[in-house]
């Protein structure tokens, strides 16, 4: 995962930006349930009213409740109610205000409203109480009898008796009452003086009824507005997200294709072809899967996750327990799923593998498997693989495929426990229904956001394998690397080439391929290098270019040791042509520029002149515009090979190596070519591997070699002479005259 970190660092100001906005989008998400709780509890059951302060009072009104006021909140009251003037606008809005006076609210402070609610609460139950006809008579009955009483008190209201009464007796009024009040859960209280303040506000005369049908408006409106932003800020994310996720795999693909460029012989035989290709794809296509569900939910589950839970502590603390559970059970089944399915995803990238070089095999095979009849064979060799992939994938699938329908049994669960309890506690006036609707929004985002993680979890497995997989190119360490302090070339010397006492084996093998091999090839001279099938050939002209590096002694070009020298600097001075003719999608002309982007049409045409390839060419419908397919299969592999020969000889280098390049051209070819060659290798060094004589036979030097060691060294005429090696490789090919 370091690793990941390490190529998303370029683009962290947009991970910084895409962390804030999700943070703004939790937020518009957890403020959605609450108001939704106030629209039920204060714009249906409320009807509109926010709390207990009145907006409007009738003077009377406020003249008794301020009775039981203390001096601070009396104070509180003038400085937050101002008198309304009596205009006709006024009388129109307020029409008791044509009776008596009312006053109006101020735009209060938090500080003043906190004690403004608590007053009104208290107050307006008190008068509630008092005013009960129920309860009025025995309280009156009580306030009488410690006063003189001529029947004139009677019909008078209690507030003018109380008024009337010392303070004291009101205080011990008050405690009663307040024993009452006490009996009652806050809820109720707070819904009760609601109540109260609505019948005020009819009392005035104001219309409840655009009080509730306005704050429905207000609140509906600003939902729809937060939602709309949440949705903005979700489309802004994805879009970030998969940019970001993009960038990464680019860069990704980009490290691997830099890694294999310069991978040497030995590392390209810890991976095959078919994995690599796995690699930067599939692999590559994971891990940005993962990217994208880690930027849009393991950011976003967390803050609504710890979100939600602060907004329920705040809601109701009660119910708190009914989360814990379901956070655990959702844990429990996730780490059961995990487990199960964990070892499959490293299987599944290895089948992926296995079916990729198979699929490889039989199309790059597919005429040996026709001219052989082997379609039978090849298919069942491809059905297992497919089949083994599928029953692979069918059981992560299924498994994976159990935990949204366990998921949402949890929640439905949860669901009907919050309503169970929930109701319980509304039927004792401890919670509203709003309030418990809130609860249910937030657990179900609590558990929504653990859910979410759970379903990164489905990816993680994978996308991990796939990252190892990835990361293990990436990290490969080179065998064949530049040096620190790289030397240049002497000058004065061009193309010469010089083995000395230079052996050579394979990583882990238990002997060496090449042993002792020494030569020297010159500027002017061709050197050909000649043995049986598997003495070592090859392997000793793909040292040169740094294919490999020598085990035991050194290799020097132009006086130099290719191993002090950058390997661009090296095979720069080299024209190589490999044994099998590779083309590159494109033309003609690309091809044969490809080492030489500068090369001109004079000196492609030369190249296709030289190498036997112009009568052919010219034969084409286009010339060298004419379209090569990937791998050259649309020509022949006599036509291929000229045309790679050509390309090394547009490249112009110092220093020309053909790995029996020539085995696909018939003799008069074979001849033309060579001879044409001499006329631009008269200042190069020519090293070639051949398997004909015939090839070889004008050779300034030809060196036999028989189980990686030198056994002839010499001309032809020479090594007739004195190497039975040789002689009896010319035998078997020339007959007498030629010989």
């Amino acid at each position: 995962m370091n690793n990941l970190f390490k190529y998303l660092k370029k683009s962290k100001l947009a991970i910084l930006f895409i962390f804030i906005l999700l943070v703004i989008q939790a937020y518009c998400d957890l403020s959605l349930p609450e108001y939704t709780s106030n629209m039920v509890n204060v714009g249906i059951q409320q009807s509109g009213i926010k709390d207990s302060v009145p907006e409007v009072i009738r003077q009377s009104k406020l003249d008794n409740l301020l009775i039981f006021a203390d001096d601070n909140e009396k104070k509180s009251v003038k400085e937050n109610y101002k008198k309304l003037d009596k205009n006709k606008e006024n009388i129109d809005k307020y029409p008791a205000l044509e009776k008596e006076d009312i006053y109006i609210l101020k735009d209060q402070k938090t500080s003043d409203k906190n004690i403004l609610n608590d007053f009104f609460e208290r107050t307006l139950m008190i008068d509630s109480y008092l005013t009960n006809e129920k309860t009025a008579v025995q309280i009156k009955q009580k306030l009488l009898e410690n006063m003189p009483n001529d029947g004139a008190l009677d019909k008078v209201d209690i507030y003018t008796i109380l008024k009337q009464m010392p303070e004291e007796s009101i205080n011990k009024l008050l405690k009663e009452v307040n024993k009452e009040l006490e009996k009652m859960e806050p809820s109720i209280i707070s819904q009760a003086s609601i109540n109260l303040v609505k019948a005020e506000y009819e009392a005035i005369g104001v219309n409840t009824g655009d009080i509730q049908t306005n704050y429905v408006i207000q609140t509906g409106l600003l939902m729809l507005g937060i939602a709309m932003i949440s949705m903005i800020l979700t489309i802004i994310v994805a879009f970030l997200s998969s940019k970001v996720s993009a960038s990464l795999g680019q860069r990704l693909r980009d490290s691997v294709f830099n890694k294999v460029l310069n991978f040497s012989s030995s590392e390209f035989k810890r991976y095959s072809t078919a994995s690599l290709i796995t690699r930067s794809t599939n692999d590559i296509q994971q891990i940005q899967m993962l990217t994208v569900m880690l930027l849009r939910v393991v950011f976003y589950a967390p803050i609504m996750a710890i979100g939600g839970v602060i907004k329920v502590l705040n809601t109701n603390t009660s119910m708190t327990w009914i989360i814990a559970v379901a956070v655990a059970l959702i844990f429990f089944v996730v780490m059961i799923l995990f487990i199960v399915a964990m070892p499959k995803f490293k299987l599944i990238q290895k089948l992926v593998d296995k079916i990729n070089l198979v699929s490889r095999e039989i199309l790059s095979g597919l005429s040996v498997i026709r001219a052989f009849s082997r379609e039978k064979h090849e298919e069942k060799r491809f059905d297992k693989a497919n089949v083994d992939l599928m029953k692979t994938n069918l059981f992560v699938n299924r498994t994976m495929a159990l935990m949204m329908p366990v998921m949402m049994l949890i929640m439905n669960l949860i669901m009907v426990v919050i309503v169970w309890v929930g109701a319980g506690y509304i039927d004792t006036g401890s919670m509203q229904v709003g309030d418990m609707m809130a609860f249910m929004q937030y657990t179900m985002e609590i558990v929504m956001s653990f859910l979410m993680i759970s379903m990164v979890s489905v990816v993680l497995p994978r996308a991990v394998v796939s990252l190892n997989r990835v990361n293990e190119v990436i990290t490969t360490k080179n065998v064949i690397v530049d040096p620190k302090d790289p030397k240049d070339f002497i000058k004065d010397k061009k193309g010469y080439v010089e083995f000395k006492n230079v052996s050579f084996r394979y990583p882990d093998a238990d002997y060496d391929v090449i042993t002792d091999i020494n030569f020297t090839a010159k500027p002017g001279e061709t050197t050909a290098l000649i043995g049986s099938t598997g003495s070592g050939k090859s392997t000793v002209i793909n040292l040169i270019p740094r294919f490999f590096d020598t085990t035991e002694g050194e290799i020097f070009v132009d006086g130099v040791n290719i191993k002090d020298v950058t390997m661009h600097n090296l095979r720069s001075k080299i024209g190589f042509v490999p044994q099998k003719g590779v083309l590159f999608s494109g033309d003609i002309k690309s091809n044969i520029a490809y080492g030489n982007e500068n090369a001109s049409d004079e000196e492609i045409d030369k190249a296709l002149e030289i190498s036997q390839s112009k009568e052919f060419v010219s034969k084409l419908d286009k010339g060298v515009e004419s379209p090569i397919s990937q791998g050259g299969k649309n020509v022949s592999g006599g036509q291929r090979q000229r045309l790679s020969i050509a390309r090394a000889i547009a490249t112009n280098p110092e220093i020309f190596i053909f790995d029996d390049s020539f085995s696909a051209l018939d003799f008069k070819t074979d001849s033309k070519l060579r001879h044409d060659l001499k006329t631009i290798t008269k200042d190069k060094t020519v090293i070639i591997v051949a398997q004909r004589i015939s090839t070889i036979m004008t050779a300034e030097q030809i060196i036999v070699l028989d189980e990686g060691r030198i056994v002839g060294k010499g001309t032809h005429k020479e090594l007739m002479k004195n190497c039975e090696t040789y002689k009896q490789i010319a035998l078997s090919q020339l007959s007498k005259e030629e010989v």
